[in-house]
């Protein structure tokens, strides 16, 4: 199995970057939103802004089509 970092189009606030970490490494996104605002915070903003601001630009969306990595089924239940 190929794993690939993208950004998430269902699990994002702002571009998905942290929602697609949260993904490829199989982390509550949540968790690491809350790691990212503590990095933001203590360093300063400016430094974690930037860094948010080139993944947004390098990591690349999503593939339309590619497997959801939730585990719901394609009705919307749960399995």
């Amino acid at each position: 199995m190929n794993k690939r970092l993208y950004r998430s189009g269902e699990n994002k606030i702002i571009a998905g970057v942290i929602g697609g970490i949260g993904e490829y490494s199989g982390v509550d996104p949540v968790i690491l939103r809350l790691i990212w605002v503590l990095v933001v915070v203590f360093t300063a903003l400016v430094p974690g802004l930037i860094v948010y601001l080139l993944a947004v630009v390098i990591v690349p969306p999503k593939p339309y089509g590619e497997e959801k990595t939730s585990d719901k089924d394609s009705e919307g239940t749960k399995k």
